[in-house]
């Protein structure tokens, strides 16, 4: 925003004057975008206190971004059909102009988005990011989660490989297990009795088009909902309203920065940070040990060849593993959609006096650090062969263990001892 000194010498600075009069224009003609502009930017106030666990909003919508335009070039040139998927994708890697280092990055985005994101929630049930006010902001992050994970499982699909139409079969036959409606449902998703052209075509439109759609209006929509109330920080404690600590403006919250130019500029040591990972993974090890592109996906669908393992990319691998140690298929099911369904219900569900676990007992502590541990060993479960009765007992306690963090959450919350929370934001090294 121009000052009073740049007015001033604008008729001596050609550069200035175009400027300010280009800004005129568009002001003239759209109202709205300069006000929206400083609420959402230069006139929204963060804590001064936000720490290396904040870097991982902003590096979602980088990875967002990144998909958005990596997927525009693959659809250039992929072909949705059970005959020529497959070659199509051979196509991209091989003869496309880059094509190979727009498909890894795409592939490689997808693993980022979702360590970005599991990061983001865990940094949600540590500072308490979800309660009061800030009830709406968790559940419309959440669906972003969901929304998320469908969009991932349809790209999984399309590039036909054996794991892709193995996986797609054995993930939409898990809606046969629910009685009366399940076959006509398992039917009705793939548009066939197995996977085929009818499935790909649906799944290449639902994941270019319409979750796209979905994904970028929650994503406007969390956004909206958290600057609404503001953001919360590692201390758990709301920002005071008031001159006092804050030499900003006299009605901006005590103890906050505007996020631009100061927040901004730090997120690009993220930025610089995460691209440096992604490039060292594109280039050096785009299949990750076969965690981020499975081998047997390098094979073209056969319908007739069953692949020896049979197991879903490591982010969806907690909740098949818990799918996979309940005996009862029908059973299994639900405690899998129910461990997502789960997460809505955490504002809800933990009383305690304090947000931040900075500030609560040994106890809250050592339960969601025996929570993380959980969850990644039921990845590691999920993505071994399931063959290992051990292991299925082991599965079985942890699963146990991940809902009883979330049942047992009023009690434990509320009976837990607390340390003193300041009254206003803190700094730390």
């Amino acid at each position: 925003m121009a000052n009073v000194d740049d007015k001033v010498s604008a008729p001596n600075n050609p550069v200035i004057a175009v400027i300010a009069a280009a800004r005129a224009w568009f002001d003239d003609r759209t109202p709205g975008l300069m006000p929206a502009y400083r609420k959402h930017m230069t006139e929204y106030f963060a804590p001064k206190n936000f720490n290396v666990m904040y870097y991982f909003g902003s590096l979602a919508m980088l990875v967002l971004v990144n998909q958005i335009v990596t997927g525009i070039f693959l659809t250039m040139h992929y072909k949705p059909s059970a005959a020529e998927a497959f070659s199509s994708v051979e196509y991209i890697m091989r003869d496309v102009e880059w094509g190979w280092l727009i498909r890894y990055m795409h592939s490689t985005g997808a693993s980022l988005f979702f360590i970005v994101v599991y990061l983001h929630m865990f940094r949600g049930l540590m500072y308490g990011s979800y309660q009061r006010p800030r009830e709406l902001v968790w559940i419309l992050g959440m669906l972003i989660y969901l929304v998320l994970m469908a969009e991932a499982f349809l790209g999984y699909v399309l590039p036909w490989g054996q794991m892709s139409f193995w996986g797609a079969k054995v993930i939409i036959s898990l809606f046969g297990a629910f009685p009366v409606i399940g076959n006509g449902l398992t039917e009705w998703i793939m548009g066939d009795y197995l996977p085929s052209d009818a499935t790909l075509n649906r799944f290449f439109a639902l994941h270019v088009i319409a979750l796209p759609l979905v994904l970028l209006l929650l994503v406007v929509l969390h956004l909206g909902a958290l600057h609404e109330v503001g953001s919360n920080n590692p201390d758990g404690v709301d920002v005071k309203y008031g001159p006092k600590g804050n030499r900003w403006s006299k009605t901006a919250p005590a103890d906050t920065i505007p996020f631009h130019p100061y927040y901004t500029v730090k997120d690009i040591v993220g930025v610089g940070f995460l691209l440096l990972l992604a490039a060292f993974i594109i280039f050096f090890a785009p299949e990750f040990g076969g965690w981020f592109l499975e081998h047997d996906n390098f094979v073209e669908a056969n319908p007739l060849v069953t692949p020896a393992h049979i197991k879903p990319v490591w982010y969806y691998t907690p909740y098949y593993a818990m799918l996979r140690v309940v005996p009862d298929k029908l059973a299994g099911v639900l405690v899998m959609f129910g461990a997502i369904a789960i997460l809505f219900f955490v504002p809800w569900l933990d009383r305690a006096r304090v947000k931040s676990y900075r500030y609560r007992g040994l106890m809250s502590k050592v339960l969601l650090g025996l929570f993380a541990i959980a969850f990644v060993w039921l990845g590691k479960i999920g993505a071994g062969p399931g063959t290992d009765p051990v292991e299925t007992i082991i599965g079985r306690f942890l699963t146990f263990y991940y809902f009883a963090f979330f049942l047992t959450m009023p009690l434990w919350t509320k009976w837990d001892k607390t340390k003193p929370v300041p009254e206003r934001v803190t700094t730390h090294d």
